[in-house]
């Protein structure tokens, strides 16, 4: 925060963010011991990341942290709102990130690759979703642990085809 103005600052949102990540992060890592694969801040095209990949038996989740401490966050088919302010594309941007996601892992996997988006909340004080038609998962952060059992979508030997695709930069290199 600027110390003059009292503002937030561009590092103090990074900061915030990154946070927000090592969080979901940690409790992503908890699921490795149900068979999945996590990669956490994979640098893709023009500067900007994926926040985490988990891949296991059920599927590939493309997973985008939004960290908003103390804030109530609501979420429609389309658009969330925090603190019921001006909506935000996460819903958009996360079905984009995923189809990216997909668009990769399939150049290298000789199978379809299922990539489903998640928005993860981190450090709200309600979360509410009031969608009817939404194709993206959301979650809290302690919630993650509800992909833990999910299987059927790839079998053993694609999982780890997907993981060694996935963890090599140079696959995320144009993407």
């Amino acid at each position: 925060m600027s110390l003059l103005l009292r503002r937030p600052t561009e590092w103090d949102s990074w900061r915030k963010g990154l946070a927000g990540e090592k969080r979901v992060g940690a409790e992503l890592d908890r699921l490795k011991r149900h068979g999945w694969h996590v990669l956490h801040s994979i640098p893709l095209a023009n500067d900007v990341d994926l926040d985490h990949l988990l891949i296991g038996p059920g599927g590939v989740f493309s997973i985008n942290t939004k960290h908003h401490q103390g804030r109530a966050v609501w979420v429609g088919d389309d658009s969330v709102k925090v603190d019921h302010g001006k909506p935000a594309p996460y819903a958009r941007k996360s079905r984009a990130e995923a189809r990216r996601v997909a668009r990769v892992l399939e150049t290298y996997c000789p199978f379809p690759v299922p990539v489903e988006p998640v928005l993860v909340f981190v450090g709200v004080t309600d979360l509410k979703v009031v969608a009817t038609q939404l194709s993206v998962r959301v979650y809290q952060e302690r919630q993650v642990s509800a992909l833990a059992p999910l299987s059927g979508a790839l079998k053993p030997d694609q999982v780890e085809q997907v993981y060694n695709v996935a963890r090599h930069r140079q696959a995320w290199r144009r993407a």
